[in-house]
């Protein structure tokens, strides 16, 4: 753990996270669709290392991105519109087979579900993928609520989706915290003037989570217990 300033254990009753890079490593699925929809395009191959910089703004973004880099030109919207489905198409077939869960992810979401606490996924990944991926990693059962980008008009940086869990559960800001590891997430719950914690080891363009200014930040997803002061429950498996 990093560093803490103001995160009141006793006022959080919610906890929403943020999915790729934060609960399971999915560069390596998503990397093997981007490179077999580059192919398909008859387009230059990418690196993970790269694709690791161009993912959390959602799919399309990851996308254009890429096909801007390997076409060495603008992609226009129809570019984009006609490769989508080729992208996921193939991610669909890849979507769990090279990713994996994050230390103690399970052990601490089962204690925090042992403390009463509401948990939720704000991911910008689509729903038909974010379900389906927390899943096969058993811990879909833990998120009362499994918010996707496509679920509702804007997505992260934007506050709509944690003003939406706020709603859901009828809850002031103060109740919430948002955990994620790019600063779309810190945008998000500053936002909507939420607390938040960012964590050191997965995916923020290369740069620093703490410059995005969050409350906390972990360089370990078991840190979380820690900042609010609650001692695990199980052992990780």
């Amino acid at each position: 753990m990093e560093h803490q300033q103001n995160i009141s254990a006793r006022d959080i009753k919610c906890v929403a996270f943020d999915l790729d890079g934060t609960l399971v490593d999915s560069v390596p699925d998503l990397t093997a669709a981007t490179r077999a929809t580059l192919a398909q395009l008859g387009l230059p191959d990418c690196s993970e290392q790269q694709v690791r910089g161009w993912i959390g703004n959602g799919a399309p973004m990851l996308i254009r991105r890429a096909m801007t880099f390997a076409s060495a030109q603008p992609v226009t919207d129809e570019m984009l519109a006609d490769t989508m489905p080729i992208f996921m198409q193939h991610y669909q077939h890849y979507l769990h087979q090279y990713s994996r869960l994050y230390p103690n992810v399970k052990q601490v979401l089962t204690t925090l579900r042992q403390q009463g606490m509401h948990l939720a996924v704000i991911t910008n990944k689509p729903h038909r993928f974010a379900e389906p991926l927390l899943a096969e990693f058993d811990i879909a059962d833990c998120f009362e609520l499994i918010l996707g980008g496509d679920a509702l008009p804007k997505m992260k940086p934007d506050p709509l989706p944690l003003q939406h869990l706020l709603s859901h559960f009828n809850l002031p800001a103060s109740a919430l915290l948002m955990v994620g590891d790019s600063r779309n997430d810190i945008l998000a719950a500053k936002a909507a003037g939420v607390v938040s914690i960012g964590l050191t080891y997965g995916y923020n363009y290369g740069e620093d989570i703490a410059l995005s200014g969050p409350e906390a930040v972990c360089e370990y997803f078991s840190d979380i217990l820690t900042i609010l002061n609650i001692s695990p429950t199980v052992t990780e498996q």
